[in-house]
This record gives structure tokens, sequence and C-alpha cells, in this order.
């Protein structure tokens, strides 16, 4: 079986410990999580989870409804990359000198359409928002100059088909 990227989402309510659980069941079959954000959905007082991996299909299915077996699970789905619309945001440190003195980092800075948050007289931030390939290809031209500091966010994405979720939680609130 060819291993593939699933964005895996998962709706839930926002209990304690449920991450804990949530990352056994990836540990239990040795199976790295490359990215993970938490946050809140478009449906009030229910969490996200994007959890990112390297996988098989029939892996990332079973993952799905182990997941789903979670009490406060509602409901789980996983989708390839061509059926998600993804971002990761990125910031760089760099030293200050580097973006008076090496033109090539205005040209970074430039190709890359990234953003200057900050100037100090020791250093400046740089922020990014792209795909992986396009984040990993900045840092790879920067690195040579030197990065003080690198922090990258979880990948947060939507489907590019319907999601039944939202639809199914609207009409359980009415129920109430």
């Amino acid at each position: 079986m060819e291993k593939k990227w699933f964005t895996i989402s998962i709706y839930s309510e926002n209990n304690i410990g449920l991450l804990n659980r949530i990352s056994g069941i990836f540990l239990k079959r040795h199976i790295n999580i490359e990215s993970l954000n938490v946050s809140k959905s478009e449906i009030e007082s229910v969490s996200k989870f994007t959890v990112v991996v390297f996988t098989e299909d029939e892996v990332a299915r079973k993952i799905v409804g182990q997941i789903e077996k979670q009490i406060e699970v509602i409901k789980a789905f996983y989708h390839l990359d061509d059926d998600t619309i993804y971002q990761e945001s990125v910031i760089f440190k760099i030293a200050s000198n580097l973006l008076f003195d090496e033109r090539q980092i205005q040209n970074i800075i430039k190709d890359c359409n990234a953003t200057i948050v900050t100037v100090s007289r020791d250093f400046f931030v740089l922020a990014k928002t792209g795909r992986k390939h396009e984040v990993d290809d900045m840092y790879e031209q920067l690195k040579p100059f030197g990065i003080m500091q690198f922090v990258r966010s979880g990948r947060i994405a939507v489907t590019k088909a319907q999601m039944p979720i939202s639809v199914m939680l609207s009409k359980f609130k009415k129920q109430q």
C-alpha cells in the first residue's frame, strides 16, 4: 500500500484529556503526527482538531474509526491533500544587519510574499503563510544567512466539498 498525506478533522466537545487520548491512538499504531492544530470550529461550543499524518488509506480509515469511539468526539473525517485547502504560518527571526547588508534577503522576502513583522536593532521578524512546500522553500533560502529562531504553526484546513458536520449539528441543536 502507498503512503499519502492525510488531513484528519475531528469535531468534539472541549474536554480535558481528549488530546491525550487522541494522540494515544496514533502512538499505538506508530503513526507520527506531522502537524496538529486545535481551535474552535464554525459550530458554537465545538472544537476542531486538524491532524496531519503520512500513512496508508486503510490506516487513516481505521484511525478515524477509533477516534470516533471517544465519547466527546462528535465526528471525524479524513481527507487527501487534493480534497482540502490548507495553509501553514511561520515566523523567522533573523539578525537585523542582514536586512540591510544582504540584498538577497530582500529578494527572498519579496519573492516569497513574506511580511516584515518587526525590526529592532538586533533582529527582524518575518511572517509567511502558505503551503508546506512554500514554507520549506523559504526556510531553505534563508538558512544559509542564519536563522536565529523559527516557529511553524500546525496546518489549518477546510475541505473543498461541503462538510456534513455543520448540517448534522444544526439539526441536532434544533431538536434540543
